[in-house]
This record gives structure tokens, C-alpha cells and sequence, in this order.
């Protein structure tokens, strides 16, 4: 069964200022879309990629607007039954984050939604997509890449604690799955001590991994 389920990323980034979008519209696209990762209800999942889609037509040139669209629109993948109308869904949000990473250039180092640089921020919603996909669609190797680029981009030391805490969460998760347990253990470790929002998710992670 083809199911989608991105990472909640709107859950785990930092409140901030914003500086791409329109603040009302972002903020409400950004609730739905934590509401629909969360959740899985089919009307989540369409409102947000209504409201993203809206928003990334408006700003074209933004690649996180059109992430998120596209991260949302593969979601929808999820609610149909309609095996055809699911792939249909699924390869439009990848051709939209497609679309997204090839928009990144060194200006977007500098464009901010919620004080996340947009070249993280693009990056790793398309790594949590393309690591959430099933086999078939052949994306984990590049989910893995976009992954170990926004670990290593010099910008997250300067990115929110929440936003930090997610990539590294991420990592750990990824690392988890490939029994690559100290690995995984040190990812968490350093999400424990950062005081981010979620160290007590991976307090709890950590007590779940054998010695």
C-alpha cells in the first residue's frame, strides 16, 4: 500500500519572524500542514496543499513555498484508493520538490521563513519526504544526501534550536533504521542536551535503545 507520511517538520521548527511569505497566510498554511503530517486527515492533507499551492504561485521563486506544495500534494497520495489517482498525486509533489531544489541558489542562504535559511529549510523537507517513500519510488539514496548536506551546511549552527533539533532527530531516526546504533544514540544525545523543544522526545528515544 503507497502511503506518505513526511516528517513533521512544522511541529519541530521554531516560532519566528517571518520574511518570505505573507504572515497570516504562511502561518496558517504551516498549522495545517503540522495538522496534516500529524494527523493523516484527508482534509488536512488537501487544505494544505491548497494553501501552499497558493502561496508558491504567488512566490514562485521561493523554494520552500514550493516544497511544502509539494510535500503536501504527495501526501494526498494517502486519500485515495484509486491506485493510479495515488501515483498521480505522489509524482506531482516530487516533480514540485524537484522543482524546489533546483530553484536553490546562494541568495537563498539569506531568505528566511521562520529565521530558517530557505536552502535548509527546502532541503530537508524533501529529505523527510524522500526518506518516508516507499522503495519503489528509488529516493531514499537522495532523501540520505540532502539529509548529510543540511547536517553538514555551516548555516544550521546558526539555524533555531527547534529547527536543529529536527535534523538531528532525523539523523538519529535514519541512523536507527540502518542499525547503526551509536550513531543514532549520539544524534539523540545532542538533541537531549540542546534544550530544543524536543529533547524530552529524544530522552525518551534513548531509553528505548539497547546499551
Amino acid at each position: 500500500m503507497l502511503r506518505i507520511v513526511p516528517l513533521l517538520i512544522a511541529a519541530c521548527i521554531a516560532a519566528g519572524p517571518l520574511h518570505a511569505a505573507p504572515d497570516p497566510a504562511y502561518q496558517a498554511a504551516f498549522v495545517t500542514f503540522q495538522k496534516a503530517a500529524k494527523d493523516g486527515d484527508d482534509k488536512s492533507v488537501e487544505a494544505a496543499a491548497e494553501q501552499f499551492g497558493r502561496l508558491s504561485a504567488a512566490q514562485p521563486a521561493d523554494p520552500v513555498l514550493l516544497a511544502y506544495s509539494g510535500a503536501a500534494t504527495a501526501m494526498r497520495a494517502n486519500t485515495t484508493l484509486l491506485p493510479w489517482r495515488k501515483l498521480a498525486f505522489a509524482d506531482d509533489g516530487l516533480a514540485q520538490l524537484d522543482k524546489a531544489l533546483a530553484l536553490l541558489a546562494p541568495e537563498h542562504d539569506a531568505l528566511l521563513h521562520q529565521n530558517v535559511p530557505a536552502t535548509l529549510e527546502a532541503r530537508f523537507v524533501a529529505a523527510s519526504t524522500f526518506l518516508r517513500l516507499p522503495g519503489m519510488f528509488n529516493r531514499h539514496a537522495r532523501g540520505a544526501g540532502l539529509l548529510d548536506e543540511v547536517l553538514k551546511n555551516p548555516l544550521l549552527a546558526t539555524a533555531p534550536p527547534g529547527f536543529r533539533a529536527a535534523v538531528w532527530l532525523r539523523a538519529a531516526d535514519e541512523a536507527a533504521a540502518n542499525k547503526r546504533t551509536d550513531e543514532a544514540r549520539q544524534w539523540l544525545q545532542q538533541v537531549a542536551a540542546s534544550g530544543a523543544p524536543q529533547a524530552a522526545i529524544a530522552q525518551a528515544k534513548l531509553k528505548e535503545i539497547a546499551p
